[in-house]
């Protein structure tokens, strides 16, 4: 299940957004830029071991907190640059304009040190390096579940290689996401020798970011109206159909 569009209105351009997909980029074209030989090492300093932090590394090279931070921008491969990229477009925006430009900051990189955190307390031992937005991203989705349960979402789901479209809210994309980690989360555990996916990043981003987000919203008072342009036809500006009309789930 992969989301598509999104029916949340904004009132502001989504600067951060832009700003951290840029920044993701560079960092990623700077990393293919490396010989084998330094992006190792590269990846060794700013991706996150968790053994150099909580395991038996740590006694011969250990680490500071700096990847916890650091690797939220790194990517393995321009696939996973570009599908971690499209889910913070997806997302992003309408939790930036709720949040304010600080606010939103603020609250990726926490949730992004808190994903780090839940994958290394899960895997204190893996020397394998973690890297990619997806736990801050997993927090910014907990965000926007919380704050437009009633949105429409448009996702994909790939069916015997058929992509079909389905309309969802954002509230059921955000539980049956948060059971695609959990599920093959437990089964990982112990496993510190293999990479693939982080999925307590995941998880651990989620839970961060669905629990911050009473600390974070501005008050209503705060926001202006809306403009009559902005939205999408037959939605309310918090993404709920006009008129009440129900999707399939």
């Amino acid at each position: 299940m992969f989301p598509w569009a999104d029916t949340v209105a904004r009132r502001h351009p989504p600067l951060i957004v832009w700003a951290f997909i840029g920044t993701n980029v560079l960092a990623f074209l700077y990393q293919t830029s490396l010989p084998p030989h330094m992006l190792d090492r590269f990846l060794f300093d700013f991706a996150l071991v968790p053994s150099r932090v909580f395991g038996r590394l740590r006694l011969i090279a250990p680490s500071d907190w700096t990847p916890f931070l650091t690797n939220i921008f790194l990517h393995a491969s321009w696939l996973h640059l570009i599908l971690n990229m499209w889910t913070l477009w997806i997302f992003g925006p309408a939790v930036e304009d709720r949040l304010g430009t600080v606010r939103f900051t603020a609250f990726y990189l926490f949730c992004g040190v808190a994903a780090g955190l839940a994958h290394a307390l899960a895997n204190p031992d893996s020397v394998v390096p973690a890297l990619g937005a997806s736990g801050a991203i997993a927090g910014v989705i907990g965000c926007y579940a919380r704050m437009f349960p009633a949105a429409r979402l448009v996702v994909i789901v790939p069916i015997l290689f058929i992509p079909l479209f389905f309309e969802v809210s954002a509230l059921a994309f955000a539980v049956i996401w948060f059971a695609m980690q959990v599920i093959p989360g437990l089964v990982s555990l112990g496993d510190t020798a293999s990479g693939g996916i982080a999925w307590w990043a995941h998880i651990g981003g989620f839970v961060a970011g669905w629990l911050a987000t009473p600390l974070l919203r501005k008050p209503a008072g705060t926001y202006r109206r809306y403009y009559r342009d902005e939205g999408i036809y037959g939605f309310l500006p918090d993404g709920r159909r006009n008129g009440g009309g129900r999707p399939w789930i």
